[in-house]
């Protein structure tokens, strides 16, 4: 009998530990299933939110807009860049837009925002979460008209409802203070208090306009990928191919800042509770394994009588522990499965205990709690468990040589 034969013997000789080991084992998958997959999902959602709210996940701006934004630094020729960019593998869409601030105004009352100017040609519910969440009206058609869409925030605040007016005052390129006057179209809710209170958006042209903007200058141009994950390496691209020195190319970790912020603190948390559960995980696989060495002590000492190598004892002891991990992964995919089936197509509703306002770092979160892997996640719990369980198990073969080296000595 080979030694994965005899190992996989051995290890079903005291059944009901080898099952809890292997149930630890695959509890602990699912554990770790649950963290990343929470992270994968709420990371990955938060990250395209911020990229619908204006940004992208990259953007190609004038030098120096993102440290001090001014309405002076444009970036010329976006269409042109624009239809580079679009030509690039990995890019989904991209948007010429321009972002300012502004005081907005009725006859009875003022308030400051942010407006966003947007080509309604350009724009879609996809890519644009200010679209997506359109509640009233709809968006205006034209590039150069007088529409206007708001916030519920700032509709309730103003008094305003589709087809009222609305004044817009900003200062343009040369630090003159210009006005215009805008219908309203439309009012959306994101469900971000801050957004809804303070955002505009706006024909595009028409701020080009009012600004005294070039017919193809534009603050920054929006670019949206397949998968925010190719950001590093879409950004190298496309600075290759377009960056000079009056452009820069930013990705939403630069752009945003805050965002970047809490995923990074969540992200390092969820680390810490994984390798806290991995130790706990560990510790019972050990204690495991040595005591089944221990107790079988005068049993590898007869068969070294009839001639078996002490390095093929060893070989038998890691082969247990590779066993146990299979065994174990094998359990932790049979529990996890409908765990994992029903959070990511059902997932638990937190709304009632959120309340209205679903966001964090200024970006909209999703108040149903879903968990999502993605293929790289999935390999990096298998290959850590499997590890895991088989560094585990060194530990007991590697005393237990010792030992009979020391005898012999």
């Amino acid at each position: 009998m080979d030694v994965t034969s005899l190992a996989w013997r051995n290890l079903w000789r005291r059944k009901r530990r080898t099952l809890i080991t292997a149930f630890s084992i695959g509890f602990g998958m699912m554990l770790a299933v649950t963290f990343t997959g929470t992270g994968d999902y709420s990371y990955t959602n938060m990250i395209n939110a911020g990229a619908d709210m204006g940004l992208g996940h990259i953007t190609v701006e004038a030098l120096g807009y993102n440290r001090v934004p001014a309405v002076s630094k444009r970036l010329v020729n976006a269409s042109k860049v624009r239809e580079e960019v679009l030509s690039l593998p990995g890019v989904a869409d991209a948007m010429t837009r321009i972002s300012g601030q502004a005081i907005f105004a009725t006859a009875r009352k003022s308030i400051g925002g942010m407006f966003l100017a947007v080509d309604p040609a350009m724009e879609t519910e996809r890519h644009n979460l200010f679209i997506r969440s359109i509640i009233q009206g709809e968006l205006f058609s034209e590039k150069n008209g007088s529409g206007v869409v708001i916030g519920s925030g700032m509709a309730k605040k103003l008094g305003l409802k589709p087809g009222k007016k609305l004044i817009y005052t900003t200062t343009d390129i040369n630090g003159e203070i210009v006005s215009d006057i805008a219908r309203v179209r439309a009012i959306f809710k994101t469900g971000v208090g801050d957004i809804d209170g303070a955002m505009v958006l706006l024909p595009i042209d028409s701020v080009r306009s009012t600004l005294n903007y070039g017919r193809d200058d534009a603050t920054y141009l929006s670019i949206v990928l397949d998968d925010y994950r190719n950001t590093g390496k879409i950004r190298r691209v496309i600075t290759e191919s377009i960056g000079n020195q009056q452009r820069e190319v930013l990705t939403w970790r630069e752009t945003q800042p805050d965002l970047a912020g809490i995923i990074a603190m969540d992200r390092w948390g969820n680390y810490i509770s994984q390798i806290l559960v991995g130790l706990l995980i560990a510790a019972g696989i050990l204690n495991t394994l040595l005591m089944s060495v221990m107790e079988r002590t005068k049993e590898f000492g007869m068969m070294m009588a009839i001639g078996m190598a002490p390095r093929t004892l060893f070989k038998l002891v890691v082969a247990e522990s590779v066993w146990m991990a299979l065994a174990g992964l094998v359990i932790g995919i049979i529990i996890t499965t409908p765990w994992y089936l029903d959070l990511y197509n059902v997932g638990i509703d937190f709304s009632g205990s959120i309340g209205d306002d679903y966001s964090a770092g200024g970006v909209l979160i999703d108040p149903v709690f879903h968990i999502r892997l993605c293929m790289e996640s999935i390999i990096a719990i298998l290959a850590g468990l499997f590890g895991l369980t088989l560094v585990s198990g060194l530990y007991p073969a590697w005393r237990w040589l010792h030992g009979l080296r020391r005898l012999k000595v």
